[in-house]
């Protein structure tokens, strides 16, 4: 990816004139974008790796697999969020790994962190480079090096086990390459998050993550079997069978710990075959309220499609803007995408019973256009976050789950503190909303924010995500549904778990890491 924004270079494209008319008309922009820097340009702070540290860890991952060149450092420099971006535009030094070690193996990632270890180097697991809460900032802690442990080498499908439905990966196989590698096998992993083009299994695993296809397939969690693990004190392989009453389950943690705990380096997970049929169809609901009754009646019905999601009205709206008048202009109010997945027979059934409740719930049909064309350009909104950036327009989403009883007051309050504390900058937002993943018991809500940048935007979006996040806790939901802890949340944790639920992860963390080298200043302190 790109270092100063998110993707590939052909994927950032110019705004729209439907866009950048509703910029001119709500919040007083319009001109050209900023001229972005060249990598070259970029001042780094100076690499504090010495001759002795880099020896030492070319005699474990072996030579040119230790890297401190400019680009290699820059582009390991953080994650993807809206304050990565925006420190990536600021003058003077940016901070960055001191150096870039490679491994090859399992084996190789344990005695790097031996090494780390013994000579006092922090590490930064580095996938896909995707996090969006500081999960790969290079933060030493108290150590005066930092490296980033690139896991691209481990980029194989160990095993597939089509009677039991499951494949082995190294911990750096991308999502793209893992569905390429199942193909020929008939297979698939069926995890579509929205960092799906970039993001790695291992990533998934050390964050919870949730993909579009949720509804169907459920979390990257729950798709889990069996984990390898590298830590400072040794290996771990945990997983023996699908299911098993030896005691507290200890894969749970290591998926979320966001490599604090240690470097997973092979995952197994549940495989499907690839879907013999697709359908797609979209909804239109009155409003929010109708919308997210609908999804609950088709849910706990046990009648959930593959993909099942609905955008607020303000979020319709934006869709709208987007794309034109989606449906030919008969959207009323939000919009709701669903697609089933399987063999054809299976789907007829399925797509029979949810269309039945959901018409009953107030919902109206809109054909397949609407669910087609989101699904073609579910991996382009993070480009439109950047062009927005570029025009001096603040963009940036957090995401939450609660109840389903719960779902109104939280959304209300979440809207609230975010409008009250950017117009009380002088920035007054829109806010938009959308229920991205759904269970019986309730669903996630994803937020998206857009708003003037003031002078400083960096402080801005912080104050709006104190807000956010204390009203989030304060509603009794989810400081994270599926973006991780990293740094950003880690304000809200004890709040979450408990301060008895922090000091139980602190002392696996000085069991597993007691020299305290794994990814400082993530999930917990």
């Amino acid at each position: 990816m790109v270092w100063d924004a998110w993707g590939i270079p052909a994927g950032h494209q110019p705004l729209s004139a439907q866009i950048r008319g509703l910029l001119a008309q709500v919040f007083g922009i319009s001109g050209d974008p900023v001229v972005r820097r060249d990598e070259g340009d970029v001042p780094l702070r100076e690499s504090a790796l010495t001759p002795a540290q880099r020896d030492g860890l070319v005699a474990v991952v072996g030579v040119g697999n230790v890297s401190t060149d400019h680009h290699d450092r820059l582009v390991r420099a953080g994650g993807k969020s809206t304050p990565d971006l925006l420190r990536r535009r600021l003058d003077g030094l940016q901070d960055a790994p001191d150096a870039v070690v490679f491994p090859a193996d399992h084996e190789q990632v344990l005695a790097v962190l031996a090494y780390c270890a013994d000579n006092a180097v922090a590490v930064v697991p580095f996938g896909g480079g995707t996090s969006v809460v500081g999960g790969v900032e290079p933060d030493r802690g108290r150590f005066a090096t930092v490296i980033a442990l690139d896991l691209r080498r481990l980029d194989r499908l160990h095993a597939v086990d089509p009677v039991s439905g499951t494949a082995t990966f190294g911990a750096g196989v991308t999502g793209p390459r893992a569905e390429e590698l199942l193909a020929a096998h008939g297979l698939s992993l069926g995890h579509f998050p929205q960092s799906f083009e970039f993001a790695s299994i291992g990533g998934f695993a050390a964050t919870r993550s949730s993909g579009q296809a949720s509804a169907g397939y459920g979390r990257f969690d729950d798709m889990v079997q069996r984990l390898r693990i590298a830590t400072p004190s040794g290996d771990l392989e945990l997983g023996h069978a699908p299911a098993s009453a030896a005691g507290p389950d200890l894969r749970e943690l290591f998926v979320g710990s966001e490599g604090a705990f240690g470097v997973l380096t092979e995952v197994t997970v549940r495989v499907r075959p690839r879907p013999e049929t697709v359908v797609h169809q979209a909804w239109s609901f009155p409003d929010f309220a109708t919308g997210a009754v609908a999804l609950r009646a088709v849910v706990q019905a046990g009648a959930a499609p593959t993909v099942l999601r609905l955008s607020d009205e303000a979020e319709t709206g934006l869709n709208l803007a987007r794309s034109g008048d989606i449906g030919g202009g008969s959207v009323q109010g939000c919009l709701a995408i669903t697609t089933f997945e399987g063999t054809r027979a299976h789907i007829e059934r399925r797509v029979a019973e949810a269309e039945a409740l959901l018409l009953a719930a107030g919902g109206a049909a809109l054909g397949s256009a609407p669910a087609e064309q989101w699904e073609h350009g579910r991996f382009a909104a993070p480009y439109l976050r950047d062009a927005l950036l570029d025009l001096g327009v603040l963009c940036e989403t957090l995401e939450t789950a609660t109840s389903w009883s719960a779902l109104a007051e939280v959304k209300a309050k979440v809207t609230a503190a975010l409008t009250d504390s950017l117009s009380g900058q002088g920035t007054p937002p829109v806010v938009m909303c959308h229920i991205s993943h759904t269970y019986p018991t309730g669903a996630s809500l994803y937020f998206t924010v857009v708003a003037k940048q003031t002078d400083d935007p960096l402080t801005q979006w912080g104050i709006a995500k104190r807000a956010a996040g204390d009203a989030i806790v304060a509603a009794g939901a989810t400081i994270t549904h599926h973006h991780a802890v990293g740094t950003d949340h880690r304000p809200w944790l004890t709040a979450e778990i408990g301060e008895l639920g922090v000091r139980v992860l602190r002392a696996v963390k000085r069991e597993l890491d007691p020299v305290g080298i794994m990814n400082p200043g993530k999930l917990i302190r």
